[in-house]
């Protein structure tokens, strides 16, 4: 992953009501989540929805499907691994990662 789209969408979830979004939307899973569903979830107005979906849908965490009528969104899983694998391409400085009380940690 290159820098330039990391910054993009680092930036793009450094807002609470983006952040939110994209969590809704990871935990939804494939099948995805309507615009109307979002705005039901987490209570924000679908003009302000509207804005951040765009902005994460530009940094390329979140793809748009039309079916029918309807906008499906859906959190760019394989974006969020690239992101995810970005920020821990280094960790342990090569050595082995363990997880305790949910975070990593670098093996002794």
């Amino acid at each position: 992953m290159e820098s330039n789209a990391v910054v993009r969408s680092l930036a793009a979830l450094a807002q609470p009501v983006r952040l939110q979004v994209f969590r809704c939307l990871v935990v939804a899973g494939q099948e995805g989540l309507t615009p109307s569903d979002l705005v039901e979830a987490i209570g924000v107005p679908a003009t302000s929805l509207s804005f951040h979906l765009k902005e994460l849908t530009h940094a390329g965490l979140v793809t748009q499907e039309r079916q029918g009528r309807h906008l499906i969104y859906r959190a760019a899983f394989d974006q969020m691994n690239a992101l995810l694998g970005y920020l821990t391409e280094n960790c342990c400085q090569g050595e082995a990662c363990a997880v305790s009380n949910g975070s990593l940690v670098c093996s002794p």
